[in-house]
């Protein structure tokens, strides 16, 4: 999951700079899910992610994905 993982660079971090400290801030349930590959995929498919990020995220992500397929 992404929290493991950001868990394990806070660890890291600590060791290299440890006057450095990480928090971590939880989201909401309902995005819990969610994580930056799945919105990309689905852009990526053509799928609405309206619901999903801010929306110049999903104007980036469509036009990004819209200019790969030509």
């Amino acid at each position: 999951s992404d929290f493991e993982h950001e868990s394990q660079l806070a660890l890291m971090n600590k060791r290299l700079a440890p006057e450095i400290e990480t928090i971590f801030m939880v989201t909401c349930s309902k995005y819990s899910y969610l994580n930056s590959s799945i919105v990309k995929e689905i852009a990526s498919l053509n799928g609405n992610i309206s619901q999903l990020v801010p929306k110049i995220v999903e104007k980036k992500l469509n036009t990004l994905f819209i200019n790969k397929k030509d």
